[in-house]
C-alpha cells in the first residue's frame, strides 16, 4: 500500500501540486465553517454565552453541549410550525412557483428569439439586462416601485384597480417576492434555454413537418426532447439557488416580513437579527437545509437517470 502511494506521488506529483491550492482554500472557506457551524449545532451557543471582547476583557464561552436538542426542538418542539414548518412550506412553494414561472417563461423568450425576426440581437440584449444587472440594484428598484406611493400603485390607481399593500400584507409580500424573484431569474433560462434550441438540428424539424406534425407535435416530440439533457441541469441549479436565494427575500424585506422569509433568510434572523443572537439554531436550520438539498438532488438525479433508461 506504501509502496503505491510512493510510486502514485512519483508519477503524479505534478498534478497533486496543481490541485492543492484549490483544495487549501476549499478547506479553510468551506470544509471548516462546515464543521465548525456542525459542532454549533451541538450546542447551545448564542451571543450572551459565546467567547467575546468587551473593552479589554476578555469573556470565555460557557455554551454547553446539547446533542441534538437543537434538531429536536426546531422540528417536534412545541413552536416547531411557527418556527420552521411554516417556513418549510413557504419555502417549496416559493421555489416551485419561481423555477416554473423561469422556465415556463425562460423557454417561450427562447423560442421567440430563436426565430428569425427583426431586431433579435437588439431583443436578446434587452431581456438579458434584468440578469447582468447587479440583484441589489434591481431588488432596490422594485421595493421603490411597490412603495405605496410607487409607480406600480399609480398606475393601478389611474386604471382604478385596488392598490395593494405589497411591501406591508402578507400575501402581497409573497406576491411580490416571487415576482421580483422572476423577473431576475427569467434572462438565465432564457439564456440557457436558447443556446439548448440553437444545439438542435434543423433536420430534425423539416422531417417532421413533412411527415405532417403539427406545430404542437414538433415542439413536443422535438423540441422538448432535444432540450432534455439542458433542462435537466437549469432546472437543478434553478431549485437550488432559488431555495436559498437570500438577496431578493432580505433586500425586499429586510428581517421583517416574517410570513415571507424563507429558510435561509430566517436562519438568518435567528443568528443576526434578533437579541440575544441564537448561533445554535441558526447553524443548526443551515445543516437542515444542507441535508434537504443533498437528498433532493440525490433523488432528482436518480430520477433523470431512470428516465434516460428507459426512452
Amino acid at each position: 500500500m506504501i509502496a503505491r502511494i510512493r510510486h502514485g506521488w512519483r508519477r503524479h506529483w505534478y498534478a497533486y501540486a496543481m490541485i492543492a491550492p484549490v483544495v487549501l482554500v476549499l478547506g479553510v472557506l468551506v470544509l471548516y465553517p462546515l464543521a465548525y457551524g456542525f459542532w454549533l449545532t451541538l450546542t447551545d451557543a448564542n451571543s450572551l454565552n459565546s467567547a467575546r471582547t468587551i473593552g479589554v476583557n476578555e469573556i470565555e464561552a460557557t455554551y454547553q453541549f446539547v446533542g441534538l436538542d437543537n434538531y429536536a426542538d426546531i422540528l417536534f418542539g412545541e413552536t416547531a410550525y411557527d418556527r420552521f414548518w411554516s417556513h418549510f412550506i413557504w419555502t417549496i412553494v416559493w421555489t416551485a412557483a419561481c423555477v416554473t414561472l423561469h422556465y415556463t417563461l425562460g423557454l417561450g423568450l427562447a423560442m421567440l428569439l430563436n426565430q428569425k425576426i427583426r431586431g433579435r440581437t437588439f431583443y436578446r440584449l434587452m431581456l438579458i439586462l434584468p440578469w447582468a444587472v447587479p440583484t441589489f440594484v434591481t431588488v432596490f428598484g422594485w421595493r421603490f416601485m411597490l412603495a405605496d406611493e410607487g409607480v406600480i400603485n399609480a398606475g393601478l390607481e389611474l386604471l382604478n384597480l385596488p392598490t395593494p399593500a405589497w411591501l406591508e400584507d402578507s400575501f402581497w409580500q409573497r406576491f411580490a417576492a416571487i415576482m421580483v424573484n422572476t423577473w431576475c431569474g427569467v434572462p438565465f433560462m432564457m439564456v440557457s434555454l436558447l443556446g439548448g434550441l440553437q444545439s438542435i438540428d434543423a433536420n430534425l424539424y423539416e422531417a417532421a413537418e413533412l411527415d405532417g406534425a403539427s406545430p404542437w407535435q414538433r415542439f413536443r416530440y422535438v423540441t422538448l426532447p432535444g432540450l432534455r439533457a439542458v433542462s435537466s441541469t437549469v432546472v437543478l441549479l434553478g431549485i437550488i439557488w432559488t431555495f436559498n436565494q437570500f438577496a431578493v427575500i432580505f433586500l425586499l424585506f429586510g428581517t421583517k416580513a416574517p410570513d415571507a422569509q424563507i429558510l435561509v433568510t430566517w436562519a438568518y434572523f435567528l443568528g443576526f437579527g434578533q437579541q440575544p443572537r441564537d448561533f445554535a439554531q441558526s447553524a443548526s436550520y443551515g445543516m437542515l437545509l444542507l441535508a434537504i438539498l443533498v437528498v433532493f438532488t440525490s433523488f432528482y438525479r436518480r430520477w433523470l437517470a431512470r428516465g434516460e433508461q428507459q426512452s
